[in-house]
């Protein structure tokens, strides 16, 4: 523990060294005066709101009108004071996009033919239409004046997640893409993908999303996997042709940027972290940074902004994964510190990165460059063996740097090398994989698989249920190809897309949510610094891939198709009834647990 509260007070030092850039460039969305002034008189709920807001003025304009508004206000404005200069120099909020109708979408995809059971054939229908929901084009304004926006200009369409996100994500676009290929929308696909190249073109990497304020940080590197599924349904050898000096170039900013070495047993292994070095608060949550670290010392505060940046860039903003108090999980979100935490999904992630840049360098013909990612690759996957895999309890395991300690605690994304097929197989051991899901009690909630177990009112804890990690746990299973863990995806499949048709089917207006409640079938989940969104982008993707993967198999099970009361659990019983002896005994298990 000595040692680490020294780390700790050498990376405070450093944190405040004034060299940080802000957020990004801009004086109106990303820091100073006129930022801290609205935020802070808290003029809308949601302090993501007014950073999305496009300028009626030039900013130097908008800057000067705001320093004689101060001047008029004795530098004290009130709330409502405020509230009126927003209103007065400032536009509604989505004034960035124009009506889209994508050319290439179809109202009945091939896929629906494969789902047998016809209320989810119906319900699979409903969310193919949504794209058209969400789906956005800007306007030409936004290109021509791109000063007056914190929206980034891309050439083409994008798919938004829904709800307050009116710009396009990193990594949920990986789940919107499959979704979209499923839908038969290549050209849509195609355009997003091109987006993302503009991207990194632009920045040198795709950042968090499609807002100025996230151009200082990432997400969960997913353009070469999502550029893969392109190519898989498309076989379009040339836009690989054409962009893979672009997709190597967003490959090594994450190898120049964000990996570390860690030492063992005398041999030095590279890994990746996440890091997203800037000052001040996040601007999309301004107030709520700004109010969690103003007790603190102001290289204590900066340190603190610093950290909350970078578990945004994990995906997981937020969540116990990230917290280290005296060597362990606990405590509150000033122990965020994930710029010290080696993750097994990130790892494993590129680690498939450059696997694929390999096969498609050789793809190309080109056989020296495949042949060097191809041994970054094998070095990688040694690394993910010899640092995060745990040989008695046979997952992986994050790695606290701080600690230089393995982090044993479940998260569904001890699994994740199991997707991206980042592991050794002959250390892997289905029956050891197994055992270990049955001890963190896998199939306990009927809702889902949770993202912790840990109750700590974040939104990446305990009781919630996210779509991205129930696909990276249920495809990590199926690819291991043994029948047992198979099965086992199957019914974890099978129990999400019953839970998402329940909270669909009981909305009025029908809505697919961001996040569920594993602990309640349907039921949306709470928690964090904001409302649950609905819409919503990976959510209709990952329920569109298990609908084509297992829709001869899936049925609509009366057990989770009434209201939320004491009947779930009646019809859960009679459900028994009817199944297998093996699948019986499981869900026996299930009602010892719910009572």
């Amino acid at each position: 523990m000595y040692v680490t509260c020294i780390l700790l007070a050498l990376v405070i030092a450093v944190a405040t060294d004034n060299s940080l850039p802000p957020p990004c460039d801009s004086y109106i969305y990303c820091y100073g005066r006129l930022l801290h002034v609205v935020q802070m008189n808290e003029i809308f709920n949601d302090s993501k709101h007014f950073v999305d807001l496009k300028m009626k003025m030039p900013p130097n304009e908008t800057m000067e009108i705001f320093n004689n508004f101060m001047e008029e206000n004795d530098q004290n404005p009130n709330r409502t004071e405020v509230k009126n200069f927003v209103e007065k120099m400032f536009e509604p909020r989505g004034s960035e996009f124009e009506p889209w109708d994508p050319k290439d979408w179809t109202s009945h995809p091939k896929f629906l033919d494969k789902i047998l059971d016809s209320d989810f054939k119906k319900w699979a229908s409903d969310l193919n239409s949504f794209w058209k929901i969400l789906g956005k084009k800007m306007k030409d304004e936004v290109k021509q004046h791109e000063e007056l926006f914190s929206i980034i200009y891309v050439p083409h369409p994008v798919i938004v997640p829904g709800g307050r996100f009116l710009e396009f994500y990193y990594w949920d676009s990986y789940w919107i893409i499959r979704g979209l290929l499923l839908s038969e929308m290549n050209l849509t696909v195609k355009g997003m993908l091109e987006n993302f190249l503009h991207m990194v073109k632009t920045y040198g990497f795709v950042p968090n999303g499609g807002r100025v304020y996230y151009a200082r940080r990432s997400q969960p590197p997913l353009l070469i996997p999502m550029v893969k599924s392109y190519l898989n349904k498309t076989n379009d050898v040339q836009f690989i042709r054409d962009n893979i000096e672009l997709l190597e170039k967003e490959f090594l900013f994450w190898m120049t940027n964000h990996t570390i070495t860690i030492d063992k047993d005398g041999v030095k292994y590279k890994l990746a972290r996440y890091y997203a070095p800037s000052s001040g608060p996040r601007p999309e949550s301004y107030r709520e940074d700004y109010t969690l670290a103003e007790h603190l010392k102001p290289e204590e505060r900066e340190y603190l902004y610093l950290q909350l940046k970078t578990a945004a860039e994990t995906g997981w903003d937020f969540s116990t994964r990230w917290y280290i108090h005296n060597g362990t999980n606990r405590g509150n979100l000033t122990d965020t510190n994930p710029q010290y935490i080696v993750p097994v999904d990130l790892n494993a992630i590129l680690c498939w990165n450059a696997r694929l840049l390999s096969e498609f360098y050789s793809l190309l013909g080109n056989s020296s460059k495949s042949a060097t990612y191809r041994k970054l690759a094998d070095q990688w996957l040694e690394a993910v063996t010899q640092i995060l895999w745990h040989e008695e309890i046979g997952v992986w395991l994050d790695y606290d740097m701080l600690n230089s300690v393995q982090r044993n605690y479940f998260y569904p994304s001890n699994l994740s090398p199991l997707w991206t097929g980042c592991y050794n197989k002959s250390k892997f051991s289905s029956q050891r994989l197994m055992k270990y899901l049955e001890n963190v009690n896998i199939m306990m909630n009927l809702g889902g698989i949770p993202t912790s177990y840990q109750h700590s009112m974040e939104q990446w804890d305990y009781p919630n249920a996210w779509p991205p990690l129930q696909y990276i746990v249920i495809m990590a299973l199926d690819n291991t190809g043994d029948p047992w863990t198979q099965d086992l995806a199957f019914e974890l499949a099978q129990r999400w897309v019953r839970s998402n048709y329940k909270g669909y089917n009981d909305t009025n207006p029908h809505s697919m949510f961001e996040k569920y409640d594993a602990t309640i079938p349907g039921q949306y989940g709470k928690g964090g610094e904001y409302e649950n969104q609905i819409g919503f982008g990976w959510t209709n993707g990952v329920i569109l891939e298990f609908l084509d993967k297992y829709g001869s198999q899936l049925t609509l099970s009366l057990c989770l198709v009434h209201s939320l009361n004491d009947e779930v659990i009646v019809n859960f019983r009679n459900c028994v009834k009817i199944l297998t002896n093996s699948r019986r005994l499981e869900y026996e298990k299930q009602l010892e647990l719910i009572g």
